[in-house]
């Protein structure tokens, strides 16, 4: 699926963004190339946002496009469990990767890394409010919802506006999506990958689980 300029101006008008973005579109590409772990593990536009220690037996990259509701389940339900079992005691990297389905999504998505710049555990922490207040900004005024959301993480509303007209930033957004979709496969959300091993759609922690250990053992 590509969105053209004509139905991302008309996406933008109808979500409230017109007014304070320039965006381009964003491509999403369905053919795609086999991937392989080192395709994975190579960042591309952005710096990758990871929890966890380099040296993890196990690296775990999750592609989620933030407005997508079984991205916020896994979120809440199974990521917590992840992060307690696994990333907090050394062994998972946890990488999340942005995969905007939608202009609102793209939004979200820019306002993370505005609002965290390079540091990674406020990145999540952003990312997780944005998740769990999914139904507010998605559902309603984006604008409005986001710009409040920015100023309760320490923006103001002049470097939100500046942040959603981030062309540069919203450009690496759209590169590294066309990468995930031309050489990994991605094309929806969430897509995981352990240790390149790819997993489409929401999964359970017991599921993860029964991939994760054999490697820790390996």
């Amino acid at each position: 699926m590509i969105i053209t300029r004509r139905a991302f101006t008309t996406m933008l008008s109808l979500t409230g963004l017109a007014a304070v973005a320039g965006f381009s579109p964003l491509r999403f590409i369905s053919d795609a190339m086999a991937q392989a772990a080192g395709d994975v593990a190579k960042p591309v536009s952005l710096p990758d946002m990871a929890l966890g220690p380099k040296e993890a037996p196990v690296t775990i990259t999750e592609y989620a496009s933030m407005t997508c509701p079984h991205c916020a389940a896994f979120n809440e339900q199974v990521f917590p469990k992840i992060k307690s079992e696994y990333i907090d005691t050394g062994k998972v990297r946890y990488i999340f990767r942005e995969f905007p389905l939608d202009i609102k999504a793209a939004a979200g998505s820019m306002l993370s890394r505005c609002i965290a710049k390079d540091d990674a555990p406020k990145y999540f922490a952003v990312t997780d409010m944005l998740f769990r207040q999914q139904n507010d900004w998605v559902m309603k005024n984006t604008t409005e919802t986001l710009t409040r959301i920015g100023k309760q993480a320490g923006l103001t509303q002049q470097q939100v506006e500046a942040c959603l007209k981030d062309q540069a930033l919203l450009d690496k957004i759209a590169a590294d999506q066309k990468y995930a979709s031309d050489v990994l496969k991605v094309d929806s959300t969430p897509t995981f990958f352990i240790n390149g091993e790819k997993i489409k759609g929401e999964t359970s922690f017991e599921d993860f689980a029964k991939k994760i250990n054999p490697l820790l053992k390996s």
